[in-house]
C-alpha cells in the first residue's frame, strides 16, 4: 500500500467537531408545514439530500457515503418521503417514532438513544421526535450521489399551499421569498398511485431486524491482531457488513449491500486499535467518552483528541491508531468510551497492520492466517506448503 502521510492542517480540515455544526433550517421542501417548521438539517460528508443550495457542507469531497444529521424539538415531524439508496438512522440522544408506508401507517417504531436503524430504500418513512427538544439522529446515506427524494403526495401538496415547489433537477422554489418558477425545468409532481402500489411492504417485525439496540450488539473481543497487546484491546461490534473484523465468526446484524459498512468499537481508557491503515474512506464519530486518534508514523505523527459528537475522516492508505482516554461520564457505558466506524464499501475491510504491531502479536501467539482471519501461531507453523 502507498504511504499517505496526513499533514496537520488536513487533519484539522478532515475534523469536524460540534462546534463545527452549521444547521440549515429551510434544507427540505417541509420547511412551513407546521409541525416540520423547527427542523434543522447538517451536512458534514456530502451533500446528502439537501434541496437547498445554502446548505453548508463541512467535507464535500466523495467518500462512497453521505452523514449528516437531523436536529428536532420535541414534537417536531420529519415527513414522510422516500430515498433510493440506504439511510441509516443513528441515535444519538433521544427518542423517536419512526413511521412507514405511503401514508404512514404500515409500522411503527419507538428509537432510543443508541439505536441504529437501517431503512430499506424505497418504501416511504418519516420521524417524530417525541423526546427532549435536543433530539439527534445522525444520518449516513448510501453512495456519493444519492439521486434525491420522492416526497409522498401528501407532503407536497400540503407544501405547495405554502408557496413551496420542487424542480425536477432538486431545486427547492420559495414562491413568497420571491423565486420565480422556472419555465425551462418542470415541477415535481405527486408520485402516481400505481408506482405506490408496487413498493415493498415491511411488516414491524422486518424491520425491528433492522434495528440494533444496545443490546442486540455483538462484541467480539478477539476483532483484531492486536488484541492481546498493550493498548489493543478495543471491542468490535459488527452492525452493517462485514467491515474490520478479523475474527473469522464474528456476523454482522445486517448483510445487505448498503455502500458502506459500520460498526461499533468500545474501549477501556488506555485501549483502543493498534496502528493499521486499509485503502477504504473512513469516519470515525464520537458517541462516548474522549478518543485520541493518532496519525502517520514515527516522526510524521499526528494526533487529534474528540470530543463526544465530534467526528474525523481519515484519509484512505495512512496509518491511525485509536485510544481512548477518558470513558463516558453516562452510566450506559460503564467505564468505557464508544466510537462508531464507518468504512466505504460493501466487502471486507482488510487491514495492514504495522510491523511492530505483527512482531509483538506474533510473540503473543497470534497471526493472521491467508484469508486475514486471526489464528494462533502454534497451529499456523504446524502447516505445510502445497505442492
Amino acid at each position: 500500500m502507498t504511504d499517505v502521510v496526513v499533514p496537520s492542517t488536513e487533519v484539522t480540515r478532515r475534523t469536524i467537531r460540534r462546534a463545527d455544526w452549521v444547521a440549515e433550517n429551510a434544507a427540505f421542501i417541509d420547511c412551513r408545514t407546521p409541525g416540520s417548521d423547527r427542523k434543522s438539517n447538517y451536512a458534514f460528508i456530502g451533500p446528502g439530500v439537501s434541496q437547498n443550495a445554502k446548505q453548508f457542507i463541512n467535507l464535500s469531497e466523495p467518500h462512497g457515503y453521505n452523514v449528516g444529521a437531523a436536529g428536532m424539538p420535541n414534537g417536531v415531524n420529519n415527513n414522510l418521503h422516500l430515498h433510493f439508496t440506504a439511510e441509516v438512522f443513528i441515535n444519538f440522544g433521544g427518542t423517536f417514532r419512526i413511521r412507514w408506508g405511503v401514508d404512514g401507517k404500515q409500522g411503527e417504531y419507538v428509537s432510543h438513544d443508541g439505536d441504529i436503524i437501517s431503512v430499506p430504500s424505497w418504501i416511504f418513512r418519516g420521524f417524530t421526535n417525541e423526546g427532549p427538544d435536543e433530539g439527534l439522529l445522525l444520518t449516513v446515506l448510501g453512495q456519493d450521489v444519492t439521486g434525491g427524494i420522492i416526497w409522498g403526495p401528501s407532503v407536497l401538496k400540503e407544501a405547495e399551499s405554502y408557496g413551496l415547489h420542487l424542480t425536477a433537477d432538486n431545486r427547492l422554489i420559495d414562491t413568497v421569498a420571491g423565486d420565480e418558477l422556472p419555465t425551462d425545468v418542470p415541477l415535481i409532481k405527486p408520485m402516481k398511485q400505481s408506482a405506490i402500489d408496487e413498493l415493498t411492504t415491511y411488516s414491524v417485525e422486518e424491520m425491528r431486524g433492522r434495528v440494533t439496540q444496545a443490546g442486540d450488539r455483538r462484541y467480539s473481543a478477539r476483532a483484531t491482531l492486536g488484541h492481546a497487546l498493550p493498548g489493543g484491546a478495543g471491542e468490535l461490534a459488527l452492525v452493517i457488513g462485514y467491515g474490520m473484523s478479523e475474527d473469522r465468526r464474528q456476523v454482522p446484524r445486517l448483510h445487505e449491500p448498503h455502500s458502506f459498512n459500520l460498526a461499533w468499537v468500545r474501549a477501556t481508557p488506555g485501549e483502543g486499535l493498534l496502528r493499521h491503515r486499509h485503502d477504504a474512506t473512513q469516519t470515525l464519530l464520537v458517541k462516548s467518552g474522549r478518543w485520541q486518534v493518532t496519525l502517520n508514523a514515527g516522526a510524521a505523527e499526528e494526533t487529534v483528541v474528540l470530543e463526544p459528537q465530534d467526528m474525523l475522516s481519515v484519509l484512505p492508505g495512512s496509518w491511525r491508531r485509536f485510544e481512548l482516554l477518558e470513558a463516558g461520564e453516562d452510566a450506559a457505558t460503564e467505564g468505557t468510551g464508544e466510537l462508531i466506524v464507518v468504512n466505504a464499501g460493501d466487502g471486507r475491510v482488510r487491514l495492514e497492520w504495522a510491523p511492530e504491531v505483527v512482531e509483538a502479536a506474533f510473540d503473543a501467539g497470534w497471526m493472521l492466517d491467508p484469508n486475514g482471519y486471526l489464528a494462533p501461531v502454534a497451529v499456523m507453523v504446524t502447516a505445510t506448503e502445497d505442492d
